[in-house]
């Protein structure tokens, strides 16, 4: 995995070309990294970090949909690659939405986790704290919060004491410092208008567990997308921490 100052992404693979697209307050790295290596088997890979995660510097105005959906296509472009499928977790849901309806026909099919087409009131309190606390510079609240959040009952439990104490500490330390102008990009989007648009096969993948983006705004985004279809999978909202395998055969399988 290789990368460059603009904060793009990309590994060679084999057929198929794959989009990555991030969610808030994470990156190409930190979100995809625990499947990488099973979708560098069979895929040529290319992600770009939003401003503010991995080496891309941080915006100095708050971000629009259209240039992170633009920038992926970017980095598509940089690497000489037409047409591809594009996988968007949480944020990266909408994000791979609006790139869906601005480049449709560069777009050979969609998987979407724990999407979402615009944050209902309960996800944009959510999200307004989520932002407070990074704001204020409280890590080991922003970490519990984020934490209980994230990872299921079960996830949680299965860690202990100590190993939520540990997972608290690394959480609330390494959210990027673009993660405030991510979390208000999530408040203000609506791609609701795009969803019967969207012309690519398209899998919905919805953790059943989702503390942070409900299932029910999942079940949402697939309803509007003409023949989209929704595999729910158990665990929480990072099914690359939760559900490796499980979401790594989605992803190849939907991207094919």
């Amino acid at each position: 995995m290789s990368g460059s100052d603009s904060g793009s992404r990309s590994t060679s693979g084999a057929r198929t070309a794959l989009l990555l697209a991030h969610g808030a307050g994470g990156s190409v790295a930190a979100n995809y990294g625990p499947v990488m290596e099973e979708l560098t088997a069979r895929y040529t890979v290319i992600g770009a970090d939003y401003p503010g995660a991995g080496t891309a510097p941080r915006s100095t105005r708050p971000l629009e949909l259209d240039e992170l959906a633009d920038r992926l296509v970017a980095a598509a472009d940089a690497q000489g690659i037409e047409r591809f499928a594009v996988s968007g977790f949480s944020l990266g849901g909408p994000v791979a939405i609006r790139l869906a309806t601005r480049h449709p026909e560069r777009v050979t099919a969609l998987v979407l986790t724990a999407p979402f087409a615009r944050a209902d009131a309960a996800l944009r309190l959510t999200a307004q704290v989520w932002r407070a606390l990074v704001e204020a510079g409280d890590p080991d609240t922003l970490g519990r919060f984020l934490l209980a959040r994230a990872l299921s009952p079960a996830a949680l439990e299965a860690l202990g004491r100590q190993g939520v104490e540990a997972a608290v500490k690394e959480a609330g330390a390494t959210a990027p410092e673009g993660t405030p102008e991510h979390v208000e990009l999530v408040e203000r989007l609506d791609v609701t208008a795009d969803l019967g648009r969207i012309t690519a096969p398209t899998l919905v993948v919805s953790p059943a567990d989702d503390a942070l983006v409900p299932p029910r705004l999942h079940r949402a985004v697939a309803a509007g997308i003409p023949g989209a279809r929704l595999v729910e999978i158990p665990g929480g909202h990072l099914p690359f921490a939760e559900q490796p395998q499980r979401w790594a055969t989605l992803l190849s399988g939907a991207a094919e």
